[in-house]
């Protein structure tokens, strides 16, 4: 088994976290062939940062087109057989690329592993809800609700995500769960019961702190899903009503804010996907 492993870090204007990022990469008891990070049009002075410090990462930079695009861009430039994730925000363990290596090992039918995590909010460690709890196998159903994998906690096979197409660059936020939708509907995935990372949240310039309403874009994976013929008949019903329940919640707060687009569009949806 090969153990090339490319490491895709999106950045924009995080140059004041990105090192811990990094360092935790390059702390790995068992390494990765190569480190990219890919600069999504920042203005911090994060190229500056990543040619002075560290000299062996692999550094591309774009236009500031959103974390699909600078994730999908990384990938491109990469040329491991695994790609493993990593939020700018977001720090690995020492033990993570060595875990899951050793789990691709002994489950050779497996693309892609996650793992457990570490909430930090605003420097303190919370404990997650019994609802963000993570989950290995044929995990589809628990995928519906919300995002159940954490992209930081992913090491994936680059044939599944050529596979399945990559992150929707469309989507300006709930991409990733755009994405296991896509891919937990097909393949069975392992999880890793010990935490292999830890997760910064509570800052200003996350997506779910940008956008408010962030089940307008998880309609529009479930709609989006609808529309292909791999789902069974059991996967396209959840779907229909997962897509119906949130619709519902939308509409409710659609109403409050006077937003009579939004009801129009979910109406649109929910006709085109009756029950």
């Amino acid at each position: 088994m090969t153990s090339s492993v490319s490491v895709i870090i999106p950045s924009f204007n995080r140059a004041s976290v990105l090192p811990r990022a990094l360092n935790s990469v390059l702390a790995q008891t068992r390494g990765a062939a190569e480190i990219i990070v890919v600069d999504d049009g920042s203005s911090d002075g994060t190229n500056a940062l990543v040619e002075r410090d560290f000299p062996g990462v692999k550094l591309l930079t774009q236009g500031n087109r959103g974390v699909s695009s600078a994730r999908n861009a990384g990938v491109s430039l990469s040329t491991g057989e695994w790609l493993a994730f990593l939020d700018s925000d977001d720090e690995w363990l020492p033990e993570k690329l060595n875990h899951q290596l050793a789990c691709v090992r002994d489950n050779p039918h497996i693309s892609l592993i996650h793992s457990d995590e570490i909430w930090i909010r605003r420097g303190v460690r919370v404990n997650p809800m019994r609802k963000h709890r993570k989950y290995g196998g044929q995990i589809f159903e628990y995928c519906l609700p919300r995002c159940v994998i954490s992209p930081s906690a992913v090491m994936m096979s680059r044939a599944l995500f050529d596979r399945v197409g990559g992150f929707d660059e469309e989507l300006p936020a709930c991409e990733d769960y755009d994405l296991w939708l896509r891919i937990c509907h097909q393949y069975e995935v392992a999880c890793i019961e010990s935490p292999l990372i830890r997760k910064y949240g509570g800052h200003e310039d996350q997506l779910s702190a940008k956008y408010w309403g962030m089940d307008r874009f998880r309609v529009r994976a479930l709609a989006k899903l609808l529309t292909q013929s791999t789902l069974n008949s059991e996967q396209e019903l959840s779907t229909k009503r997962t897509l119906h329940e949130k619709c519902r919640i939308l509409m409710s707060g659609a109403e409050k804010r006077d937003n009579p687009e939004l009801i129009a569009y979910c109406r649109q949806l929910l006709n085109a996907h009756s029950l």
